[in-house]
């Protein structure tokens, strides 16, 4: 089993990297893709730990870049670009990760300042020191439950970290054309994590899709927990319109969402394909 889209506690998941990679051994998994948010922190963990696993286990290491994309309407959405074995070291991936990073910081500080003002005790720099990560809104909602105000992360973000609400702060994100271009540039692969998840918000027009496969889009997340099986059906023939890789993953975060390792899968044939296409890092193989 392949699955290509995971997070460990280097972003917004609650695993170690080393712990990721055995959880989805455990689960069957055969190739994993680490894709923590904006950042590459745990592809060294990541490694070690497959490097002590029975010989064929494959690691893909990955990033979710946080972007924003026309909608096709004559607006803009937020869109999650996933980055394969890219070249972490290249100084264009660098500059967007530590500009993320920053933006990261100032809204989380804008975030906790309108909380503490309504009397909620949240500390910004107790959250970054405790996740050593880059800080997002699923690190405060832990540490809304922490203080009781909520019982689960999915309760705060549905009471205090919903967008447009009292306490939401948007961040300002890579234009997505820029992030597929810096991707590229690094010798990766760039992949649009579940395009079509509706529940989360807006959603592009698929004139957006075909415009970004000729700016180097490789390819789509199709099987994803919140694609409706019509909107899978139709982008998996945009994929195939558009000569684009169709992939499909979990969206693994561990306890701060109910999704399991393997949930959805990609096909070992597009696997291969996307790997063809990447020359800024390799697979990390076990036994080898």
């Amino acid at each position: 089993m392949i699955d290509l889209h995971l997070h460990s506690n280097a972003s917004d998941g609650t695993d170690d990297p080393d712990d990721v990679v055995r959880l989805a051994v455990d689960a069957g998994v055969t190739t994993l893709a680490l894709t923590d948010h904006d950042t590459t922190a745990g592809w060294a963990a990541a490694a070690d730990a497959v490097a002590t696993m029975p010989s064929g286990v494959r690691l893909v290491r990955g990033a979710e870049f946080s972007t924003a994309s026309p909608d096709g309407r004559g607006g803009t959405v937020s869109a999650h670009l996933l980055g394969y074995l890219f070249d972490p070291a290249h100084p264009a991936i660098l500059a967007d990760q530590e500009r993320l990073r920053e933006e990261r910081t100032r809204r989380m500080a804008v975030m906790t300042e309108r909380l503490r003002a309504d009397g909620y005790d949240v500390d910004p720099a107790a959250i970054a020191a405790r996740t050593g990560a880059p800080v997002g809104r699923p690190h405060l909602g832990r540490a809304l439950v922490e203080i009781g105000a909520v019982d689960s992360v999915g309760d705060a973000f549905d009471s205090f970290l919903a967008k447009g609400g009292r306490y939401y702060e948007p961040k300002a994100d890579t234009p997505i054309a820029d992030a597929i271009a810096t991707i590229r540039k690094a010798g990766g692969v760039a992949v649009w994590a579940h395009p079509w998840a509706r529940l989360r918000g807006d959603v592009i027009e698929p004139e957006v899709i075909a415009d970004l496969a000729g700016r180097g889009l490789a390819g789509l997340e199709v099987d994803h927990r919140d694609h409706s099986p019509e909107d899978r059906a139709r982008l998996r023939a945009l994929t195939r319109d558009l000569d684009l890789l169709a992939t499909g993953s979990s969206d693994y975060h561990g306890a701060n969402k109910t999704i399991p390792i393997a949930a959805e899968t990609t096909a070992p044939e597009v696997l291969d394909a996307l790997v063809e296409q990447a020359t800024g890092a390799e697979i990390v193989t076990s036994g080898q």
